[in-house]
This record gives structure tokens, sequence and C-alpha cells, in this order.
């Protein structure tokens, strides 16, 4: 059993950057099949990892080995074929939590750094009981292709979202300051979200955009909008390619 799942860009294009999935509760690498090989079809290199373990009894301890993960993860694709930058991680609920805790800490290590982070479906402080499996599936996604991949996958754990996490991780997460540029995605329809907090949290970072897909639910990267959130983040991507300068500004909407 390989430690990644990887999706590599179609052969004969140049590759445009390095992304690495992190997924959240529950989740497996099998989860991000479908994002993955839609941000490889525009020539992206994607390599999807397992679900951070964040203990509560030693939070910057679970911080600093995840942080020493993600550096393994560059190193590994840099040695097997080189890594084209920007590296831009892409995590979901408690992965999303870890990324943003690790990096916003003012003692982070610096060892490495990625180019870029979206960070999608950030939980809230408040536990939420999802009850029984298909509430679970209504809280995660209305999408029915994704219903599917996390139903028939028998590594996917059942009841997860049910799973605390940290509030000290939680904490550092929403209140860190971390350099990277940042895409926040939420679900107007997620209810383990505290949108408000995530608001402040969008801007009080110096070079970060939230985006709120209206409909989506907790698992905002493969809920029904999957396509424009896909597309949402490769906008992302080639504007952190252009050094942050978007590509296409639009002067006039009759929206």
């Amino acid at each position: 059993m390989t430690e990644y799942a990887d999706h590599h860009g179609p052969e004969g294009l140049r590759t445009r950057g390095t992304i690495v999935i992190v997924p959240g509760r529950g989740e497996t690498r099998r989860t991000y099949t479908r994002l993955g090989r839609r941000l490889a079809a525009d020539a992206y290199r994607v390599r999807v990892i397992d679900t951070p373990d964040i203990d509560a009894d030693d939070p910057t301890g679970s911080l600093n080995r995840f942080g020493a993960r993600l550096a393994a993860v560059v190193e590994d694709t840099a040695a097997e074929e080189g890594v084209v930058h920007p590296v831009v991680v892409v995590a979901a609920d408690t992965g999303a939590t870890a990324v943003a805790a690790f990096l916003g800490r003012a003692a982070a290590p610096a060892a490495w750094h990625p180019d870029a982070v979206v960070l999608a479906g950030l939980p809230g402080h408040t536990p939420t009981d999802v009850g029984a499996w298909e509430n679970e599936l209504e809280v995660r996604t209305s999408c029915p292709t994704h219903r599917g991949t996390l139903t028939q996958d028998d590594e996917v754990r059942r009841g997860s979202l049910n799973d605390a996490v940290p509030d000290a991780v939680l904490r550092e997460a929403y209140n860190g300051d971390f350099i990277a540029p940042a895409l926040f995605l939420i679900g107007d329809a997620d209810p383990l979200a505290d949108h408000d907090a995530l608001a402040r949290t969008a801007k009080s970072q110096s070079r970060a955009r939230l985006a709120v897909v209206r409909g989506a639910h907790h698992d905002v990267l493969n809920d029904l909008q999957h396509r424009s959130v896909a597309a949402e983040i490769v906008t992302f991507l080639e504007t952190v390619r252009n050094n942050l300068v978007p590509l296409i500004g639009v002067e006039l909407s009759a929206w």
C-alpha cells in the first residue's frame, strides 16, 4: 500500500504546480479521487495524503508532526520527479484546521511552507451530533456520486464528524496569521461551520479570499457544486502563479 494517492497531468503538458490534498475526519485518499483527477487535468501534479491525527492531549506535538509530514511529502515528490512551484496545500475539515493552525503559529518551524493554501470546510467550535450514517451523509453532501463514494469505501470512518476538534487547535486555526496566500471555501448550507468567525479570520489575513458556495454542505470540495469549486481552485492557483494578480478582471456585470 503506497503512502500517497497520485494524480498526474496529461502527457506532454508542462506541469503548472504541485498540489498536496489533506482530507478531513473520516475521509480517505479515495474520497478525493474525483477532485485529484480534475485538478491534474489542468496540468497540476496532485498528491493526496492521509487525514492528520490531532491529539487533544498534545496539540503542539501533533501539529509539529503534521508539519514535518507535509515537508516529507514535498521532499519525496522532489526526490521522485522534482517539485514544480507553486506548491499549494488543499485541505478539508480537520485537515484544513491542522494546516491553518500549523501555519498560523508564531513559533511554527520554518523548514518548509507552502506557496499558498486552500482551506475548505473549516469546522466551528460548537460540537454537532450528526446522528446515524444517513444523517451524516446529509450533513456532508447532497451529491449522489459523493454519497456513493463515501458509502462504498470500507475505510471511511462513519460517525467521525461527531469527533470533537481540539479547541486549542481551532483557536490557533482561527486566530493565527500565516504568510501564505489563502483561499477559504465554505458551503452556505454547512451546519458545522461558524460563518461569522470564518469571515473574521479571512479578513484578518493579509492575503486571503473567502468564497461561499451556494447550497453546498460540509464537504464543499465534493458536493453538487464540485465543478464550480474546482474551477475556483484552479483560478486561485493561476492567480498564485501570476504573483496574485488576477488574469481576468470583471469591469461590468449585468447579473
